[in-house]
């Protein structure tokens, strides 16, 4: 699927994590999801790296690593999955890769966060089957070029191969 990405030391790093635990306290994520956000945060310059679950209507946070002057978006967080930006993705009314989102909340393209956001990558979660269980997400408030999409697809990837099926919910 990613032939022209080459995975390095993080990929396998992070491959190791979500391969090699299982035990978690969120029974859909695996207990490596935290450290995976925060090397993902920080390897790709963002301020907030979170999984969220969409699921009945809803788009839930499920995990989230933000920088420490950064506490926008907690666990358990919950907003109507038609004012997210992560459904919009999965349906392809936004752009996986934002270098810089301001336009998009100015033209209503996408709903307004209620803060500052310049560089967005999010990419669906879908499991084996074809559902997707949500999505893969960082974002920057500053904006900043040459954002890698294709580090966050592969950690998706590796990501939806070890979510129960059972916990995937269609999203249509």
């Amino acid at each position: 699927m990613f032939l022209d990405y080459n995975p390095d030391d993080l990929d396998v790093t992070i491959s190791e994590l979500l391969v090699a635990t299982s035990d978690s306290a969120d029974p859909d994520l695996p207990a490596a999801v935290p450290q995976v956000l925060q090397l993902l945060r920080t390897r790709l310059g963002m301020d907030v790296a979170f999984v969220s679950q969409i699921t009945d209507g809803r788009r839930i946070i499920k995990a989230v690593d933000s920088a420490p002057d950064c506490s926008l978006l907690e666990p358990g967080m919950s907003d109507p999955v038609e004012e997210s930006w992560c459904q919009r993705v999965v349906e392809g009314r936004l752009p996986e890769v934002m270098q810089d989102a301001k336009p998009y909340v100015a033209s209503g393209k996408a709903p307004d966060p209620g803060f500052p956001i310049g560089t967005h990558l999010s990419t669906p979660v879908r499991l084996a089957g074809g559902a997707v269980y949500g999505t893969l997400c960082c974002f920057s408030r500053g904006v900043h070029a040459g954002a890698d999409i294709d580090r966050l697809r592969y950690t998706a990837s590796l990501l939806a191969t070890k979510l129960a099926p059972a916990s995937a919910v269609v999203n249509r």
